[in-house]
């Protein structure tokens, strides 16, 4: 009875707190709100470290959507962890994750968002780790130290925010385009930003934490943890007026989205592939974000949520289903044993592609309109319009290997009924996934892009959807081994396959000399400076030389003809001086 109590309480809280959400969000947006609450704590040496809360409509839409999602997602762990023998902690670390991130969006101060970024940090390796075997340990490991780094550039930010008298980024705004300083605190928020969001060279702890239970990552990579670093770049875009950083961030985000597609189409682990397209869609928010158009990212941010964490929950149901078998080689025909499972999973994996009149449709059609339009060069408008293409791509070959293929699990029959708590969460996020891209345009933009293109741009992205869309059924019938065999080498399809070496570089390559320097730091800490320098140290020394002395004593007679010519060498320039 405990189970299914903290459940529904947890679920029921979180959904009233989002109808909450909603109605105070259409009250400010009418009538052109913003309500900023201080609460000063302590003030010494003329610095007041003080609590603040901003209320505004994005900050009301974004936590609606983030509610509005976690209550859908503990609703659905309750079918889900059914198995779990301590169900409660698991909802209760979930409601944790929940409350950092709300903390992170309504705060304007920079201690207070530090509080809520550390708190995702934490719970997050946590949430990871929670089936507590070697590779969940490996992953959560990856996830914490690489968001160290965005913590570390945080912290760095509030005491040069020290220099200013306030750590509430409100304040900064007249002043931006005059000081030079200020600049240091756009670099710190991107760098913090690109470590929480999976940008290149960050990429690699993303598909890792799909080591966590599938509702975690639902709730992980559509509104939660990847999020926090493009909206900490929504609220500081005023900082980044004529900021160099900013294309060095366009050229690597752009990077991320192409490099997340290519490594999509070689996976095949169904959570990764989902994973990687996170990557690619949070690529395309930072690439937009850098190029001064936060509004729309903050739209893709929204409409993503609802598609992706609808993604992840029928994922969830298949893996179940499967056996906990994720490899998407062993299924196949789904659609005739699940069919509203797979009404969810097609109409979300289509969103994701764009396809006219669902929810990623309008954001990702005005954005890549705005590319377009925008004075670009041709490698960034590339990057853009093949991850488009490339988006298609592993998403129909998803759908192939999934609904269409034959089924290929060992055994013959193991399929059971549909879970009908899990299918009211996704039905809850399917509506969503139908309805929130036009009602979000309507609520976000009160006046119309005037968006002006010639016929061909216009229609370039239905050119490179079609091209995914038939490029990805070729693949999906075509054997792995024969793909490398006509379309690319085995060395270049190992680079691709593991996203460009990412993984490798971030752990073994970071790791491994550290851990090799404290072993040699510790061996000469154990041995003691007076065995290293007296006894232990001569005896290594005098070793060396007299391994040099035999080699010369070998009467090689190379080493004899290399010394007359170095000799011939030094007198002649001895001569020469």
């Amino acid at each position: 009875m405990k189970k299914i109590n903290i459940c529904f309480i947890s679920f029921f809280f979180l959904f009233f707190f989002m109808l909450i959400n909603f109605f105070m969000m259409i009250y400010f947006i009418m009538k052109n709100l913003i309500i900023f609450l201080e609460w000063e704590i302590i003030s010494f040496n003329s610095v007041s470290v003080v609590m603040t809360i901003l209320l505004d409509w994005m900050s009301l839409l974004f936590m609606m959507f983030v509610s509005l999602i976690s209550s859908c997602v503990i609703y659905y762990s309750k079918s889900y962890m059914s198995s779990e023998l301590n169900l409660s902690r698991f909802i209760i670390l979930v409601l944790l994750f929940v409350f950092s991130m709300i903390l992170l969006i309504i705060s304007p101060n920079m201690i207070s968002i530090f509080l809520g970024w550390d708190g995702l940090g934490l719970v997050s390796y946590c949430l990871v780790i929670y089936y507590q075997n070697i590779k969940s340990y490996n992953a959560g490991m990856l996830t914490a130290l690489s968001n160290r780094i965005g913590d570390v550039m945080i912290l760095m930010l509030v005491s040069w925010m020290l220099n200013y008298g306030s750590w509430s980024y409100i304040f900064y705004l007249d002043f931006m385009n005059n000081d030079y300083s200020m600049k240091i605190i756009g670099v710190l928020v991107i760098i913090a930003a690109m470590t929480k969001s999976a940008q290149i060279p960050f990429s690699s702890w993303l598909p890792a934490a799909m080591a966590a239970p599938t509702p975690v990552s639902a709730l992980v990579h559509s509104s939660t943890l990847v999020t926090a670093g493009v909206y900490l770049l929504i609220r500081f875009n005023n900082f980044f007026s004529g900021l160099f950083f900013l294309k060095i961030l366009l050229l690597l985000s752009g990077l991320t989205m192409m490099m997340a597609g290519i490594c999509a189409n070689y996976e095949f682990d169904l959570k990764k592939i989902i994973a990687l397209s996170t990557l690619s869609q949070l690529g395309l928010m930072m690439s937009i974000l850098s190029m001064g158009f936060y509004d729309l990212a903050f739209f893709h941010l929204l409409t993503h949520a609802m598609f992706k964490a609808l993604l992840f929950m029928c994922a969830g149901v298949i893996i179940h289903m499967m056996g906990n078998n994720q490899d998407i080689r062993l299924m196949g025909g789904i659609s005739f044993y699940v069919p509203l499972t797979s009404l969810c999973m097609n109409i979300s994996n289509l969103a994701l592609c764009g396809i006219p009149f669902l929810a990623g449709f309008y954001s990702k059609d005005m954005i890549l309109e705005m590319v377009s339009m925008s004075n670009l060069n041709l490698l960034i408008f590339y990057l853009y319009y093949f991850s488009t293409g490339l988006t298609m791509f592993y998403t129909i070959r998803l759908l192939m290997y999934l609904m269409v293929n034959e089924y290929n699990l060992l055994s013959i029959y193991n399929l059971y009924d549909e879970d009908y708590i899990m299918l009211k969460s996704m039905f809850v996020l399917l509506f969503m996934s139908l309805v929130s891209g036009s009602i979000l345009s309507w609520l976000i933009f009160y006046y119309p892009y005037m968006i002006y293109l010639p016929i061909s741009l216009k229609l370039m992205v239905i050119y490179v959807s079609i091209m995914g869309l038939l490029m990805g059924w070729l693949i999906s019938n075509m054997n792995i081994y024969s793909l490398n065999k006509y379309l690319m080498f085995y060395n270049l399809s190992s680079f691709l396959t593991v996203m460009w070496f990412l993984p490798n570089l971030s752990t073994y390559g970071v790791n491994y000399n550290f851990l090799k320097l404290g072993q040699i730091l510790n061996k000469n800490i154990d041995l003691g400076w007076s065995e290293m320098y007296s006894g232990q140290g001569m005896y290594k020394i005098i070793k060396y030389y007299s391994l040099v002395s035999m080699i010369y004593q070998i009467n090689n007679f190379k080493i004899y003809l290399f010394s007359f010519i170095l000799w011939v060498m030094i007198f002649i320039i001895l001569i020469m001086i």
